[in-house]
């Protein structure tokens, strides 16, 4: 047969020109509905498999809002996520370390929700290389931190951006991660990575997807807190870990910002340099809300771009039902965890609680020590609260209970501190944590302008290996006493301890050993001993199971005085913080 390579040639061009054509149709109109969730924390069920009892928030009820959105035809969903997924409940431990041969349930879940694009979160790196490499490539969408570079490269180690179309209209997301992890874990973790300040990268970003990318809409998914002056920052520390607003408002080319990282609440615009309106939204955490930012585009055929009508709104997830189809779908998967968390490990003689750990020695906070001390051989413990009420009851305890005794996959550090540097740690711990009293009427506790602890109480350590005592009539820097070693042996300030810290505290996290022991990053590295090679939770678990019956109780190893003034100021504090 003959073939007429003229016509099939014509044929070609046609098809291209038509197809260039489509291509480049823009409706006069469009409006795009971006949803975001953000530190979700494994909250994926209406369940708290932790306390065995129904839960509030969930990716099941967001789905049902998410459909709700999508059956509509007036609109354009875009789903995205901002980090915090991996970690925070028995459900994703469940995948991250004792299930790793399936698929893990947060691929599943996303990918079944059809999520766009998602950033990474600092407490997704914190689950290690295994867990968070493994997970990148069984997800069906970007999951980016455009400032988490390849070490000794100009490349990203996840992606960068992404671009999203959506009847011929170009979004690009832009995602960056909070750049303070060096700060709070340890490098083994991050192995690979250089982290990069938000907003000297956000602007390189910005400039290059101008260029390349020439977007109708730019969004900025950024997993860092709206509050720059957290932890005594200010808008000109370098590497700032909530950066998301300073980027708002020093870097012109976004529309849009959906923060994270700090389980609050936004939702307002900010100015950019230019003076043009920036949308920033921030929807708190465990699937308790969802962000929406409106954005109605009508096209300007004089200036051949969009203008921007653009509305922001936080959803409120626990007025949703659950989806019925998402819970079949995922039901296996439920029940796996449930019969996972229901394993009964051993039994204490008698209840503890976090509430008597804000106002001395607890027996809470001491089985931690013991353990601590138990696991490391070290000869001084420290540990802080990590929930605010949590609770373990007298009789068998089951897995579920160890994420109330110990809420974070931590590390546990071995570290080498002098006796004076032992005190430096404790008197930075005390002036985060509590007042100069002056007289019986005086606070016990630190409190903000509005009422609140004035520093978040996961910093509140205490010490266990030495006697000791915190004067709370004294200034900072001087209420703290150590008068012996735990068995009754001289406390020697020159001598130098092995400490049993958790990787948080040993790379810095809280400023006990940056700020309060005045240690650089690089010496604070050289004095780790030794790490474990999994998390404190799991050798907490087996410790317990080794022990069978465990009789939790307070040592008795450092007190606060005046006695009188704070027996007064627990009883009136006590009622004020948690009833």
């Amino acid at each position: 047969m003959k073939v007429n390579f003229k016509i099939i040639i014509a044929f070609a061009f046609i098809s291209i020109f038509l197809l260039g054509c489509n291509m480049n149709k823009r409706p006069e109109k469009l409006t795009l509905k971006i949803i975001e969730t953000t530190d979700v924390h494994g909250a994926i069920f209406p369940y708290d498999f932790v306390n065995n009892k129904k839960s509030s928030g969930s990716l099941a009820q967001v789905y049902s809002i998410v459909k709700n959105y999508r059956e509509k035809t007036d609109n354009e969903v875009i789903l995205l996520d901002n980090g915090d997924l991996l970690q925070g409940s028995p459900v994703v431990y469940y995948f991250n370390f004792e299930n790793t041969k399936d698929k893990h349930i947060a691929s599943r879940v996303l990918n079944y929700m059809q999520y766009d694009a998602a950033t990474v979160g600092n407490h997704d790196i914190e689950t290690g290389h295994d867990v968070y490499d493994k997970v990148e490539k069984e997800f069906n969408f970007p999951w980016m931190a455009a400032n988490a570079m390849q070490k000794n490269s100009d490349r990203s180690y996840f992606t960068s951006y992404t671009v999203i179309e959506r009847q011929g209209v170009k979004i690009v997301v832009l995602g960056l991660i909070t750049p303070a992890i060096p700060k709070w874990l340890p490098e083994e973790i991050w192995e690979g990575m250089e982290f990069q300040d938000m907003i000297e990268s956000a602007q390189e970003w910005v400039d290059y997807i101008k260029y390349n990318e020439k977007p109708d809409v730019l969004i900025g998914l950024f997993h860092a807190g709206v509050d720059y002056t957290y932890s005594n920052q200010d808008e000109n520390t370098p590497f700032n870990e909530n950066a998301s607003r300073l980027v708002a408002e020093k870097v012109v080319g976004f529309d849009v910002i959906f923060a994270g990282h700090d389980h609050r609440e936004y939702n307002l615009f900010l100015k950019n340099p230019e003076g043009n309106n920036v949308l920033l939204l921030d929807a708190r955490s465990h699937a308790q809300a969802v962000g929406v930012a409106t954005i109605n585009l009508i096209y300007n055929e004089e200036t051949g771009s969009y203008e921007k009508e653009i509305v922001g709104e936080l959803i409120n997830v626990t007025d949703y039902e659950v989806d019925p189809l998402f819970m079949e779908k995922f039901q296996p998967d439920f029940d796996k965890v449930k019969e996972y968390v229901s394993k009964p490990i051993g039994v204490f003689s008698s209840s503890i609680s976090t509430q008597a750990a804000f106002f001395g020695d607890s027996p809470f906070m001491d089985l931690v020590h013991n353990i601590q001390l138990d696991i490391s051989g070290a000869d001084i413990s420290f540990a802080a609260p990590l929930s605010f009420n949590a609770r373990i009851n007298k009789g068998e305890v089951y897995v579920r209970d160890m994420f109330n005794l110990y809420r974070f996959e931590n590390l546990l550090y071995t570290i080498k501190l002098t006796g004076k540097e032992v005190d430096n740690y404790l008197e930075y711990s005390c002036g985060l944590w509590f007042n100069q009293m002056t007289d019986i009427n005086s606070s016990l506790l630190l409190y903000n302008d509005k009422g609140r602890l004035k520093n978040p109480f996961y910093n509140f350590s205490s010490a266990e290996g030495i006697r000791y005592t915190v004067d709370l009539t004294k200034p900072v820097g001087q209420k703290v006493t150590i008068e012996s070693m735990q068995d009754g042996s001289p406390f020697d300030l020159q001598k130098e301890y092995l400490v049993a810290v958790n990787s948080y505290r040993g790379n810095g996290g809280g400023g006990h050993l940056l700020e309060g022991v005045k240690l650089t990053k690089e010496e604070l590295n050289k004095r780790i001993i030794k790490s474990t090679e999994k998390d404190l939770r799991f050798y907490m678990l087996k410790w317990i199971e080794e022990k069978k019956t465990v009789d939790p109780a307070k040592n008795n190893s450092w007190k606060l005085i005046p006695e009188a003034w704070v027996s007064k100021a627990k009883a009136r504090e006590y009622q004020k913080l948690f009833h």
